[in-house]
């Protein structure tokens, strides 16, 4: 048996036991090495961040590392010994001696439903260092679950293993989805007790993403007259990450927009793939357009446009229909924090531009999702067309929440439909108690019939873009269940499914199934 076949007991017996500490040092080492740490925040300096140390959890192991994001880094799974993955424990639990680490907490502020909070910061993330792999692309390493640092509020600075395989397997999901999102390298579990609602391990997230600077990162200098602070910040933002910014004639404007733009077609991907966040704060919403602060969210399964995925959430703030408002709400937030920067009149022109680029972005969704071809110009038959096809995809809304059909599956066996079948892929049944569905399908035919487009090309398009995997949340569950009992196969057997959301799979065809019944009343809440 290979390393790479060994359960997770095995591998984390073997790397405590077979490699001398040195050594281990030396392997993660001559791995490290070869990425450029840059720590561009850590830069900017004691306004931005603090330097923060890393509580080591006691006893940890390792319960995956995700082999597509160590890719990003230049570091090979596949062919890789035990050593490295003792190394990347050491990583996570705050034991590595690696040159180029430099941990630090960044400094924030945020509206908390709605409310503000005029300072939170990471109160149990440690960004441990920057690098650019072999190809140049920049790469934050963030722990989560590492300890408390000067923002933790009283708090211990430790996550769950609950919350943590959970933002473990959702970012990778959503990678998989195609969606913006921070990355998941590896967890660490331990025999550290955290206390929540009971008591509980804690855990290690490793995450990544270019950087993890959010709209609140704005608003607490700018809440302060900091103005040289936000300025500051935005300047490090087009430097190293928006470059193209830097020859507009108004580059903070143009930076303003291009956030403006990134989280209206994030939020609308969103909303095509059933996916809730839960807690869309504005210190949870990326400046880089990214998903980010994986906590109660959850993919929808009964069609539900009211749906709420968290159920601290009593008025509905965050809810499925309303994720595209509040997106809004959180940008003019961000513009009011940089004011300093854009005149008034110039940021409420940039704001007012979201409802269209959302709009759009969502419409274009949609339609690839029921399989619909874009009109290519502005002609008048162009126009019918579109706004049929708004129609079709307003209406088909309509019939899933009528039914509570399960929205995913929904689409994926639309994706299968044939204009000259009988039996349309099993969705009849779905909707046995509907007098809606036959005219809306017939509708449906006819729209597809005007399009000059076979029908197999036309059901392949429509299956990359309706995933038949998501991360349901009783699948999370049996896979956090059998990891607390030290059986992480599971979590390591989901990331391999929804790493490819629009295969078929059929050897793991259960995993695409809607949530039985005992899972119905599975909630998520904000403790982790």
């Amino acid at each position: 048996m290979n390393n790479k076949q060994k359960p997770a007991d095995d591998l984390n017996t073997e790397a405590n036991t077979l490699w001398p500490s040195n050594q281990l040092s030396n392997q993660f080492s001559n791995w490290f090495s070869k990425l450029t740490t840059v720590n561009l925040f850590a830069q900017l300096g004691p306004d931005f961040a603090s330097e923060v140390s890393p509580l080591p959890l006691e006893n940890p192991r390792l319960v995956d590392v995700n082999p597509a994001a160590a890719s990003e880094l230049n570091l090979d799974l596949n062919n890789d010994d035990n050593a490295i993955r003792q190394g990347l424990m050491q990583l996570l639990n705050g034991q590595s001696t690696a040159p180029g680490l430099q941990p630090i907490a960044m400094l924030y502020a945020g509206h908390q439903f709605g409310s503000w909070v005029p300072q939170l910061g990471d109160g149990r993330a440690m960004t441990i260092t920057q690098v650019k792999n072999q190809q140049g692309a920049l790469w934050e390493l963030q722990t989560k679950g590492s300890g408390p640092t000067p923002f933790s509020r009283r708090a211990d600075g430790r996550a769950v293993l609950r919350s943590t395989i959970r933002e473990y397997l959702c970012s990778e999901a959503m990678h998989a989805l195609g969606i913006p999102t921070t990355r998941a390298l590896a967890i660490i579990d331990s025999d550290t007790p955290v206390y929540r609602e009971e008591i509980e391990t804690g855990a290690v997230l490793l995450r990544m993403a270019e950087n993890h600077i959010r709209f609140g990162s704005f608003e607490v200098f700018a809440s302060r007259n900091q103005t040289e602070q936000v300025k500051i910040l935005a300047d490090h933002l087009i430097e190293n990450y928006r470059p193209e910014l830097k020859d507009c004639t108004l580059p903070y404007l143009a930076l303003y927009k291009d956030v403006i733009q990134r989280t209206a077609e994030l939020i609308a991907d969103w909303q095509s793939v059933g996916f809730c966040h839960g807690v869309m704060n504005t210190d949870n919403m990326s400046i880089l357009g990214l998903t980010i602060d994986y906590g109660p969210f959850g993919f929808m399964e009964g069609y539900n446009p009211e749906h709420i995925c968290n159920h601290s959430d009593t008025s509905g703030r965050y809810a499925y229909n309303r994720q595209a408002d509040i997106a809004w709400w959180n940008l003019a937030a961000l513009g009011n924090a940089l004011l300093s920067l854009i005149e008034v009149e110039s940021a409420k022109e940039a704001i007012e531009s979201y409802k269209d680029i959302y709009q759009q972005a969502l419409h274009q969704s949609f339609s690839k999702k029921l399989g619909l071809i874009a009109p290519n110009d502005a002609s008048q038959s162009d126009t019918n067309h579109l706004e049929q096809d708004a129609a079709l995809i307003r209406d088909w809304l309509d019939l899933l929440a009528e039914e509570r059909v399960d929205f995913t599956s929904a689409f994926r066996l639309l994706s299968h439909f044939s204009t000259s079948a009988t039996e349309p892929c099993g969705l009849a049944i779905r909707f046995a108690n509907s007098n809606k569905f036959e005219p809306w399908l017939n509708r449906y035919k006819k729209r597809l019939s005007q399009q000059n487009l076979e029908e197999s090309v036309r059901q392949q398009q429509m299956l990359v873009t309706n995933p038949k995997y998501i991360l349901r949340n009783y699948l999370a569950e049996a896979a956090i269940a059998k990891a607390k009992q030290g059986d992480y196969s599971e979590v390591v057997k989901l990331r391999e499914v929804l790493s490819k959301p629009y295969d078929e799979q059929p050897e793991n065809e259960a995993y695409s199934e809607p949530a039985p019944d005992w899972a119905s009343d599975i909630a998520v809440s904000c403790s982790s």
